[in-house]
């Protein structure tokens, strides 16, 4: 490694271009922890993280130093034991984080997709890899389509965003603009939002990226090109649509919505993600432990808000009653909040996936903080048409979360399902109905 090219920064202060000689400490540490993966996350998310993970623990003289061509951090402290510590990550993509985790290179894989298939069974001997110790939610992001600041495009649906980026649609006039052909920005192919794109957009159509397309190693450097050519769009993590113009995303018969942070929030955005962090759940590395827990925490939580992304701490949100909300549902718009959450659930179960099973956690806090334990919370389940019985089912789910708050001694004022109302998602294909499996929570 060319220790020139090293530039060592106190993290709140992180510049990402150019580069100062600076020697590496005079006690050098063995290296202590491995991050390796997402650049949506370990471009800034990440190393903030492990330097409030520090500071948490005591540490001193937490230093950055990141080389911005090979996107290499190294995080140097001295511990609150005066013992040296070094941290370092590597932020080429969410695949190369699982590779590191199979080969034992590193010890936890950031992520911006969760685990395929295939990388949960090169690591089945280590643990299961979906389970709750070893697949962890640091933050929530939505993919931003985006245009230059000029186009007067305002909204497109997920057929037309998949139509454009396979270049069936080719030219602006065909979704009513008067501009030229459409010049196509997307992510390398190691990227996780790359693989987010393709899995919610393309794939279900079974489509491919056009051979045209030209490809960003990093979400920023996508967006500065598309914000300087009235002719481009691509897409982006939340966090970096800078300078250029976010459109209005609609998927089915879902209404359009900008990838606003309290739609990412509660995953109602068509085009929002998860962040993750994979660690083996036989890795015993403490200080892997440590940012875990620490990401976890209200604390880890508000440095992700900081960075642009959406955190999960619970906030109370104030919804605007619609005519086209079914009577309940508008009554509660009207006389109540909504929770910055939604209760999602295992693809093929009844059972709360990882983030719903530790938001349970974070809600329950809520409620406490705010008095709102007695009859001051309505649940509210939706479903998909696919089956019979959508609104039972809905109202079944409800009383899942109902039953899992009243375990810890909060009672519910009411829970009922209104069926495949309202949906969030196009019904057509898995992902979809997935994410229109659902728990609202609102509170007086």
């Amino acid at each position: 490694m060319n220790i020139a090219s090293w530039r060592p920064v106190r993290i709140q202060k992180i510049l990402f271009t150019g580069t100062v000689c600076l020697a590496f400490q005079a006690q050098a540490a063995a290296l202590q922890l491995q991050i390796n993966g997402s650049n949506t996350i370990g471009a800034r998310l990440a190393p903030l993280l492990v330097e409030g993970m520090l500071e948490e623990a005591g540490a001193q003289n937490i230093q950055l130093q990141l080389n911005s061509e090979t996107r290499e951090s190294l995080i140097t402290a001295i511990s609150a034991k005066a013992e040296p510590i070094e941290i370092s990550l590597n932020a080429r993509g969410s695949t190369t984080g699982f590779t590191a985790l199979i080969e034992q290179s590193g010890q936890i894989a950031a992520a911006s997709r969760p685990i395929k298939d295939s990388e949960a069974e090169a690591l089945k001997s280590r643990g299961d890899m979906r389970g709750m110790n070893a697949e962890y939610v640091i933050g929530l992001d939505g993919l931003a389509l985006i245009v230059h600041p000029d186009n007067p495009i305002n909204a497109l649906d997920i057929e037309q965003i998949a139509q454009i980026f396979s270049g069936k649609i080719t030219h602006w006039n065909q979704v009513g603009s008067e501009q030229g052909s459409i010049r196509l920005h997307a992510r390398d192919s190691n990227s996780g939002t790359w693989e987010t794109f393709r899995d919610l957009v393309l794939t279900p159509k079974q489509l491919k990226l056009h051979a045209d397309a030209r490809r960003f190693e990093s979400n920023s450097d996508l967006s500065q090109a598309v914000s300087s050519d009235r002719n481009a769009i691509g897409f982006v993590g939340l966090a970096s649509v800078e300078q250029a113009k976010a459109l209005a995303v609609s998927a089915g018969d879902s209404r359009a919505m900008l990838p606003s942070k309290a739609q990412v929030a509660t995953e109602d955005y068509p085009l929002s993600r998860r962040l993750y962090l994979y660690i083996s759940p036989d890795e015993n590395n403490p200080r892997a432990q440590a940012l875990i827990a620490f990401t976890q925490s209200q604390a880890g939580q508000e440095i992700v808000e900081q960075v642009g992304f959406v955190g999960q701490n619970i906030k109370a949100m104030q919804i605007a009653p619609q005519a086209d909300m079914p009577a309940p549902y508008q009554q509660l718009a009207e006389q109540a909040q909504r929770l910055s959450v939604n209760f999602r659930f295992t693809e093929g179960s009844s059972q709360l996936d990882n983030k719903a099973r530790k938001d349970i956690d974070r809600v329950l806090d809520y409620l406490r903080a705010q008095g709102k334990t007695e009859n001051k919370v309505v649940l509210v389940g939706f479903g998909d048409p696919r089956h019979g019985g959508a609104e039972l089912i809905s109202k079944l789910r409800a009383m899942k979360v109902r039953r899992a708050l009243a375990n810890q001694g909060v009672t519910v004022k009411d829970a009922f399902g209104i069926g495949a109302d309202l949906p969030v998602a196009a019904n057509t294909h898995d992902d979809g109905r997935v994410k229109n499996r659902r728990v609202e929570i609102w509170v007086y």
